[in-house]
């Protein structure tokens, strides 16, 4: 009779990852109009813009991205004369380059540089604005090269792509990988942007839009008018899919009895009819146990399969997580 349990071997387990993509499309319609502002929070602190892609008082509403504003202590705008929320767009810009901006040698914190060489020549980005995306949406990162985002200060329209970052993109952040963005979709041109893929956060130069409006306006004010030159926004998410797969064999000499109590009646095999037939048994289940024997998880069959010293069977098992 076959042992109760077998041991896996080092050829019998293996482990897997795939990467499954959606995309995310989000619509000027969406982030300014269909729900007439219904679906923008603000917050007493005025530091940032919620959009949801429902009413966010529904319960079934869901935070999709915030949109946010913000300048470098280094910036002309820092020290201009009446302008709103000036320590607190500050305090934004330091607060998002200190996440995504290695700092410098001396610990203090950088300002964001088109080319992601911060020590190199690259055009220094003292003006941003900042879109960080759900995690519900970008999940485990955003796939790279398939960033688009469309808006139009002004009527004139202007569409920012990560082009060619499949291959090539920066690791130079503490928030892990990024791209830069262009304005052209072959990546020509100067970048005037960065997309972190882990993140989930696009950063881009606010050298399209006038002084005024950064100076001028709070940053839910800014906000709103980014909002109404939303044309549309796109990219694919990543789900990591991580698969442990277990071959669980049954050679022609096991598993070809059952511990079933059904499987014996009077002390007699009930599928033999003599006691010369050959045994067998129906498999339905496998069941995966630790080194104690203790069950760890089960696998259902969709239908028995016959086993016998006839045949021999390998079941593969696989675990997602």
């Amino acid at each position: 009779m076959a042992s109760t349990f077998k041991t896996f071997g080092s050829d019998d387990q293996t482990v897997t990852t795939t990467n499954l993509h959606e995309v995310i499309p989000i619509t000027g319609t969406i982030v300014s109009g269909t729900y007439s502002d219904n679906n923008i929070k603000n917050y007493a602190h005025g530091m940032f813009q919620s959009v949801y892609d429902y009413p966010y008082l529904s319960s079934s509403a869901n935070h999709i991205l915030d949109i946010t504003v913000g300048y470098s202590a280094n910036s002309s705008l820092s020290g201009a004369a009446g302008g709103l929320q000036n320590a607190k767009k500050i305090n934004i810009y330091n607060q998002f380059a200190k996440v995504l901006v290695s700092p410098d040698a001396t610990g203090s914190i950088q300002d964001f540089d088109t080319d992601g060489d911060i020590s190199g020549g690259g055009t220094k980005m003292k003006e941003c604005l900042f879109f960080p995306f759900s995690r519900l949406l970008v999940k485990d990162e955003i796939k790279k090269g398939s960033f688009v985002f469309e808006l139009a200060p002004g009527g004139s329209p202007t569409t920012f792509y990560d082009a060619g970052a499949q291959t090539d993109y920066k690791v130079n952040s503490p928030a892990g990988e990024y791209g830069l963005v262009y304005t052209a979709s072959n990546g020509s041109g100067d970048a005037v942007g960065h997309i972190y893929y882990q993140a989930g956060i696009f950063v881009v130069t606010a050298s399209y839009l006038t002084t005024e409006f950064l100076t001028g306006s709070t940053i839910s004010g800014a906000a709103n008018i980014i909002r109404s030159a939303w044309i549309n926004s796109q990219f694919n998410n990543t789900t990591e899919l991580n698969s442990s797969i277990y071959f669980c064999r049954a050679g022609s000499n096991e598993f070809n009895y059952s511990s079933n109590s059904t499987y014996l009646s009077g002390s007699q095999v009930v599928m033999k009819n003599s006691r010369t037939d050959t045994p067998a048994s129906y498999v339905t289940s496998i069941g995966l146990y630790s080194s104690d024997n203790v069950l760890l998880a089960t696998a259902k069959l969709s239908e028995p399969l016959k086993k016998d010293p006839t045949n021999e069977l390998t079941l593969r098992v696989r675990l997602d997580y």
